[in-house]
């Protein structure tokens, strides 16, 4: 389970993992897919509690008890429909992450555990990001583990990217040489100007109709794309503690501009597609995998396949991974390699110096008993899916 950057709902998985067969693949099947949105009164709280806005402990207290009830209806609702299962994985819901001269110190993922384990009776591995922290990663991008797995099978230089509220692409170039990284802003720009102007209940740009009744600013445009963040060498992170609503704000009064609410959509539509495209053409890659909630938008997709020029871009379905859960899917497998004693990120994706087995586990209702562990990772990942649609 996991919340992500726009922190609009929590995202559910349940898979089923076989043994890796002789090959070296593992096989698993998607069980469950759910993504049930958090009460509103709860997410208004979250959003004005996230940098760069001041809050207290008491409200991160409280939030971190309601997110982690919220988690635990999540798992409850999941497992009353697939059935028990031998682990839940939570990462919570991301509040700060700490990067200081280009390098991540820490980061914090809210939503108590305990409340899962009470409510399900399973054990509960969470806080998953700070273990390859402590070794020199940034603990992200973490996807990139299930990433190169399944990659691996597919022809040619390959990358996969997912377009949540921060862009983040794994280039799978060879089996031995994988790079990750967030590249900028995905939707975090576009849904905090939705928000702030009130220009729908949703609170993103639904099918991309803002933007397409808008134009592009292109000195705007400009100054987005020379944001020192992007010349930083990879890997790296970021996330709303850079790109949030005031850097939006900042960025007009240096221009000394007034833009209508289409027209900024449209702008922040085309950063995040020509900011993408940049990199995903200096990765000089043959297939580019696409998953998370950008991909629901029209405008960004048709402007991301006109800056890519001979590059397939497909969906994440196509490989087994849905388009809307492919991180709650990751983070199920990160389970699956910690609960069996094997590293969870890859340090070429995140810039730790070792592989870490990832997080902490909290106990079920009887005592924790943890299989014996494997020696060898598996090399590929297969992908099924029992999920309609």
């Amino acid at each position: 389970m996991i919340s992500g950057t726009s922190h609009d709902g929590i995202d559910v998985a349940v898979v089923d993992f076989a043994s890796v067969n002789p090959v070296g693949q593992l096989e698993a099947e998607v069980l469950h897919l759910s993504s049930p949105g958090y009460p509103p009164e709860l997410r208004a709280r979250l959003a004005a509690a996230l940098p760069p806005a001041q809050t207290t402990l008491a409200e991160i207290c409280e939030l971190d008890t309601l997110i982690g009830q919220a988690f635990a209806d999540a798992a409850d609702a999941a497992l009353r429909q697939s059935g028990p299962v031998d682990l839940v994985v939570s990462h919570g819901q991301t509040v700060y992450h700490w990067v200081r001269d280009d390098h991540a110190l820490g980061t914090l993922q809210i939503g108590q555990p305990a409340w899962i384990a009470e409510k399900t009776g399973s054990p509960v591995l969470s806080d998953v990001r700070i273990r390859d922290i402590t070794a020199g990663g940034h603990g992200a991008p973490l996807v990139s583990v299930m990433d190169a797995l399944l990659l691996a099978a597919l022809p040619g230089r390959t990358a996969a990217l997912n377009l949540g509220g921060i862009a983040n692409m794994t280039v799978v170039r060879s089996a031995t040489d994988v790079v990750a990284y967030d590249i900028g802003p995905a939707n975090a720009l576009i849904d905090a100007v939705m928000v702030a102007s009130g220009a729908n209940d949703l609170g993103f740009d639904a099918d991309g109709e803002v933007a397409r009744r808008g134009a592009v600013h292109a000195g705007l445009l400009a100054g987005l794309l020379a944001d020192p963040y992007f010349s930083l060498p990879t890997p790296k992170s970021t996330g709303k503690e850079h790109f949030h609503g005031r850097y939006v704000e900042e960025a007009l009064a240096r221009l000394d501009l007034s833009l209508s609410t289409e027209d900024l959509v449209a702008t922040l539509t085309a950063f995040t597609a020509q900011s993408v495209a940049r990199d995903v053409r200096a990765a000089a890659v043959d297939t580019l995998l696409v998953s998370g909630g950008g991909y629901r938008n029209p405008v960004l997709m048709e402007q991301l396949r006109a800056g890519l020029p001979g590059v397939r871009v497909v969906p994440s379905d196509e490989l087994g991974a849905s388009t809307d859960g492919k991180e709650a899917i990751a983070f199920a497998l990160i389970g699956w390699l910690s609960w069996h004693g094997l590293p969870g990120a890859l340090p070429s994706g995140t810039g730790a110096r070792e592989p870490r087995i990832l997080g902490t586990l909290t106990p079920g209702a009887g005592p924790l008993r943890l299989p014996e562990p494997l020696t060898q990772a598996p090399e590929g990942l297969v992908l099924h899916s029992s999920v309609a649609g």
